[in-house]
């Protein structure tokens, strides 16, 4: 067959999958059906208008949409100017972005409003009307509120629209609001924990709550990156990945590595890669203080003047003698294990010899740039990682200089656009991102001091509606897919579910109300630039540069049907529609900012961007100058080594047996460790990644990313050899909560007795469970992390074998 052939083909599949109607029963149509595929435009006229991928990547890049006849024909990136000046560079979108005409023209697109008649998550689906579709809502939605009331009614957490500033989820939250209320969550899938723990040491004033800039990079004499990955995670034009290449060849910077897995951000970008076991890293931590201690390397003045708790000199009153960091690593803590170098290798699997240079090199390294990625605080235990790695720069003194970090993410330079108000949410109590699940089927014992509730020290009520929006959280990137197929599918637990998104995802096959959202071509917005933008904002102009396809609507079109079967029309609309809340809310931040171009200007000239001032690009530089002015926000006014916050957390909550809270950041042994006695029968952990193929889930069902990505399982040779497998070969991942089963790579590039599973992959389980689609959260565990109560999804211990 001609590629000429192979094309019409293509489109005449793409003609009958847009011409199906489904009256009766529908499944979605398989993944592997056919390649996507646009509508051959007609001969007429061109357009081009500027758009930018909205996904959770952390980056906001710009689209160039070409059009013709209503049909998208091609998709650019940013082109401006000649790209020499870093700062004003291209804001280029990656192949993922420049994608984006596959997700509108997928045949995984969810073009009708669809109600569930069969089993929930069988996936079959009967079309009804946009009428039938807001009635049955709104019925479901009464009968909630009035037999359970308001807190009975979930928003999920969801970031597949990350972008949309005026709608989207918020459009639910607004209208959900004016109707008394709903149960919301804190915090979030992607760093629950750093952002949880890391107040307890450096307080949550700004900018103490934050790490310096990526350009301070430049300054700095070496850097120390654990598990910090931007090249896959933050790779385009619009992320920190650009920033931080510019800034390390500046000055060619040192820089070491440390990943169970040689990441694309190394590649011979690094000077020294250190392969790590998963969720160890606080255990090299404390065996390089060790040797920081015992070789005087640690900056005792800085110790002394700006920090609480390093030895009895500032060890608060309420701690318990030899309470302090020294003595727990010198061995005279409570434990009575001293943490030397040895101790610390057999835990780690890093040498001894290369812990005594690392240590020798961070201490000497005058400035010191020390950073983390969030994948290594999904661990267990989490918290303690985030809080042990921070201990670097503080043990030598390496914050708020010229060069340095106080351990934490880097900082990131934002402008806010102008947002739809969503008003106050009158129910105050809420759940962590990750427990919303357990509010499902046993509210009743959660509260405050053994769930982490805040607003309240109690659950009324358990979670009886769900609304999941541009979120593939219900079955795909939670934990535990096996046990949650069961509490989903049990409908006597959650009555009623309604998924709003644009494809057939893993989740929307679980909904009982299937409602077909726009995409961001089919839209217009304001949105600003991402949370991972380095040093330069932006605005980017988003234009609706296709009319919707099908029977889409936007999700400010739903809701705005929605009031008013409950008689809110005008305190929702406030008489506007979507597009004047648009304009509406632009004009009022160009009073605000009269620098900003005009919304007609910003649309013709393309993003807008905003450079950070030079000033307040170093953590703590204020608190550095003078530690009494500038107190950061914890109890003591100093960096809390020691924190008495946590000392009385540890005091009175209500913990699972197993967890551990420590006043001081330290190595603790958790679940799915590879010391776990779970790991006799599975052996291997897993290493989860973020894959270039796709950014968290968004993105999996475009054929062509998934071939440019390899997406299975990384093995190391030696583990490899002892199964017999050979790259290509098929093999299933297992442990006691599930299996999966997908191609497997051989490679050196992941270290022995870990193998790297990149996470976001669709779950597709077969009649016995097993999961086809190569999700990892089939194998992970719902458990719940000590301390912010965050996802522990990347401890995972597992078996590998050919099938």
């Amino acid at each position: 067959m001609s590629d000429t052939d192979f094309s019409k083909m293509r489109r005449r599949t793409f003609m009958k999958w847009g011409a199906a109607v489904g009256g009766a029963a529908m499944a979605p149509l398989p993944f592997k059906s056919v390649a996507a595929e646009e509508p051959e435009p007609l001969a007429g006229d061109t357009n081009t208008a500027w758009s930018a991928c909205m996904v959770n990547c952390g980056s906001r890049c710009a689209l160039r949409v070409h059009t013709k006849d209503g049909v998208i024909t091609q998709i650019e990136t940013d082109n401006r100017g000649d790209d020499s000046e870093f700062g004003q560079h291209q804001i280029r979108a990656c192949l993922r972005g420049r994608s984006i005409k596959h997700r509108v023209y997928s045949p995984d697109r969810l073009k009708y409003p669809m109600k569930r008649i069969g089993k929930r998550g069988e996936g079959r689906f009967q079309r009804i009307s946009w009428d039938e579709a807001f009635d049955l809502m709104a019925d479901k939605l009464k009968y909630t509120l009035k037999e359970y009331g308001n807190d009975a009614v979930h928003i999920t957490y969801g970031s597949g629209t990350q972008g949309l500033r005026t709608d989207g989820k918020d459009c639910f939250k607004r209208l959900m609001n004016l109707m008394g209320g709903f149960l919301d969550y804190y915090g979030n899938y992607s760093w629950g924990q750093i952002q949880f723990a890391l107040p307890f040491t450096y307080g949550n004033t700004k900018p103490s709550a934050y790490g310096s800039y990526t350009t301070e990079i430049e300054n700095a004499e070496l850097l120390v990156m654990f598990g910090y990955n931007p090249a896959e995670t933050r790779m385009s034009g619009g992320g920190e990945i650009h920033e931080h290449i510019n800034a390390q060849r500046k000055r060619n910077v040192r820089t070491i590595i440390i990943d169970p897995r040689y990441t694309d951000t190394m590649l011979g970008k690094e000077d020294e890669w250190i392969p790590i076991r998963p969720g160890t890293d606080a255990a090299l931590v404390e065996g390089i203080a060790h040797v920081l201690i015992t070789e005087n390397l640690v900056d005792q003045d800085f110790l002394d003047k700006y920090c609480q708790g390093f030895d009895e000199k500032t060890l608060p009153d309420s701690a318990p003698e030899n309470g302090h960091y020294k003595a727990h690593i010198l061995g005279q803590g409570p434990d009575g294990i001293e943490k030397t170098p040895q101790w610390a290798s057999q835990i780690t699997g890093v040498s001894a010899k290369k812990i005594i240079q690392l240590a020798r090199e961070i201490g000497t390294a005058k400035p010191c740039f020390i950073t983390q990625g969030t994948g290594i605080q999904r661990q267990s235990n989490g918290e303690q990682t985030s809080r042990a790695i921070v201990m670097l720069p503080i043990l030598t003194g390496n914050i708020g200089l010229a060069g340095t970090n106080t351990g934490d993410m880097p900082a990131n330079y934002g402008y806010p656009a102008p947002r739809l108000p969503v008003g106050s949410n009158p129910i105050s109590t809420r759940v962590t991102f990750f427990k919303w699940v357990d509010a499902i089927w046993r509210h009743h014992e959660m509260t405050d001091k053994s769930d982490g509730l805040q607003g309240g020290d109690k659950l009324e009520n358990p979670i009886k509606f769900i609304i999941s929006c541009a979120s593939n959280v219900l079955m795909n990137q939670h934990a535990g897919l096996n046990r949650q197929a069961e509490i989903l599918g049990d409908e006597s637990l959650c009555e009623f579910i309604v998924v709003c998104d644009n494809h057939m995802t893993a989740s929307a096959r679980w909904a009982d109300l299937l409602l077909p959202d726009v995409t961001t071509l089919e839209n217009t917005e304001v949105s600003s630039d991402g949370y991972s933008s380095g040093s330069m904002a932006a605005l980017f102009p988003l234009e609706r540069v296709i009319e919707p396809l099908f029977e889409t609507k936007s999700v400010y079109e739903m809701c705005a049907e929605l009031s008013k079967r409950f008689g809110l029309y005008e305190q929702f609309t406030e008489g506007r529609t979507h597009d004047e809340w648009l304009e509406f809310l632009y004009s009022e931040r160009m009073k605000q900012d009269p620098a900003i171009p005009s919304l007609a200007d910003l649309r013709k000239q393309g993003p807008y961007r905003i450079v950070a001032p030079k000033e307040g690009r170093i953590a703590l530089e204020d608190f550095r100058k003078d530690p009494v002015a500038n107190p950061v926000g914890t109890p003591s006014g100093r960096i809390e080594i020691y924190s008495t916050k946590l000392e009385t957390i540890a005091k009175e909550w209500d913990l699972v047996e197993g967890d551990i809270v420590t006043p001081l950041p330290q190595y603790v042994v958790s679940w799915d460790s590879h010391l776990d006695p779970r790991a006799k029968d599975f052996p291997l952990q897993i290493a989860g990644y973020h894959t270039k193929g796709r950014t968290h889930s968004t993105y999996h069902n475009i054929p062509w990313l998934r071939e440019a990505v390899f997406d299975g399982l990384w093995i190391n040779p030696i583990d490899a050899n002892k199964r017999g497998l050979q790259s290509g070969d098929h093999v299933k991942i297992w442990n006691d909560r599930g299996e999966i089963r997908m191609a497997v790579k051989v490679t050196p590039r992941i270290m022995p007795g870990v193998v790297g599973l990149g996470q976001g992959a669709w779950y597709s389980p077969d009649k016995n469970g097993v999961d086809l689609g190569g999700c990892v959260n089939t194998l992970t565990n719902q458990r719940a992390t000590p301390l912010s109560k965050g996802n522990g999804q990347h401890s995972i211990l597992v078996e590998v074998a050919k099938v």
